[in-house]
């Protein structure tokens, strides 16, 4: 099998890894998928996800087809790199292989701009017009027309609490606190047409090629506030050169006044999702970033 077969065939690549027919070496993955690079027959490389043979439960319906539309709704964009979708099959996704590389300031500024032009290639509507996955967890698509605020509320912040809370990881004050934030979203402000985003961009989701450029993997892609992609890529100790990226993201597209105190807020929906998925690992994250939120308010009337 070489490229030019594996893109007339897709469907087959499964087979040809049951037979052993294709060189396959695992590679680092997150925590989800099982991750390998493949060798074809031409030398060309392919890195492939695929569900858990041991999993506790069978792969999501529609969670490949997810991924494999948003890295091409992306790519669509022509502002930031993104793998070439090859294979996308209920059990198995196929991309380009991108070659790993060290991290740069120029690098980082491309980035910044590029990111600013992904966003600004904006998006119809708040969701998108495939269901929604972030991890394994499903999250609600369904194109809204905003206000911002209120779908954010509704769509990101909310089910993923409720979550955290039915499988133990928030304790009732933690829960009242972000309540508190989910009450007051509107009052935040920076309400901004949907752009195009990336949707689960913490730095672990930044690849830094070979080529000198820098990747976008692993997306939960749809519309929403460009603030949202920003502040995720500043948990969890922030990518190298993170002060590159915005201050080129920030020249290409200035960002609204108090988007700072507003960084909180938009964190809050991938810090939940760890509490939903990981356990109260995350919750002492959801509950400084819930009160930090509240005190840009001016004021915070839970303790937890």
């Amino acid at each position: 099998m070489d490229l030019a077969y594996l893109r007339a065939h897709p469907a087959h690549l499964p087979t040809f890894l049951t037979h052993q027919r294709i060189r396959e070496t695992p590679v680092a993955g997150g925590d989800i998928c099982t991750a390998s690079r493949l060798t074809l027959d031409d030398g060309h490389s392919v890195f492939t996800k695929s569900w858990p043979e041991r999993a506790a439960r069978p792969v999501p319906d529609g969670f490949f087809a997810t991924e494999a539309a948003g890295l091409r709704w992306l790519r669509e964009a022509d502002a930031v790199p993104v793998p070439d979708v090859l294979v996308a099959l209920p059990e198995l996704l196929a991309l380009d292989w991108v070659e790993p590389g060290e991290p740069g300031p120029r690098a980082a500024e491309a980035f910044g701009r590029g990111l600013a032009a992904l966003h600004r290639a904006g998006a119809p509507a708040f969701g998108a017009e495939w269901p929604g996955f972030i991890g394994a967890l499903p999250q609600d698509n369904t194109p809204d027309p905003g206000p911002w605020s209120s779908w954010f509320a509704r769509c990101r912040l909310l089910p993923h609490l409720r979550a955290s809370v039915d499988r133990g990881a928030l304790t009732g004050a933690t829960a009242a606190l972000v309540e508190q934030v989910v009450d007051r979203v509107g009052e935040f402000g920076g309400d901004e047409p949907p752009s195009r985003l990336h949707g689960d961009l913490w730095p672990g989701n930044l690849l830094w090629g070979a080529d000198g450029r820098v990747w976008l993997v692993d997306p939960a892609a749809h519309g929403g506030h460009r603030e949202t992609d920003l502040a995720q890529l500043a948990l969890f100790g922030g990518p190298p050169h993170l002060d590159r990226i915005m201050a080129a993201y920030r020249e290409a597209w200035p960002l609204a006044d108090g988007w700072r105190e507003r960084v909180p807020v938009h964190q809050l929906h991938l810090l939940l999702v760890h509490t939903a998925l990981f356990g109260e690992t995350y919750a002492e994250a959801v509950s400084s970033a819930a009160r930090a939120a509240l005190r840009a308010l001016g004021r915070a009337t839970v303790d937890g």
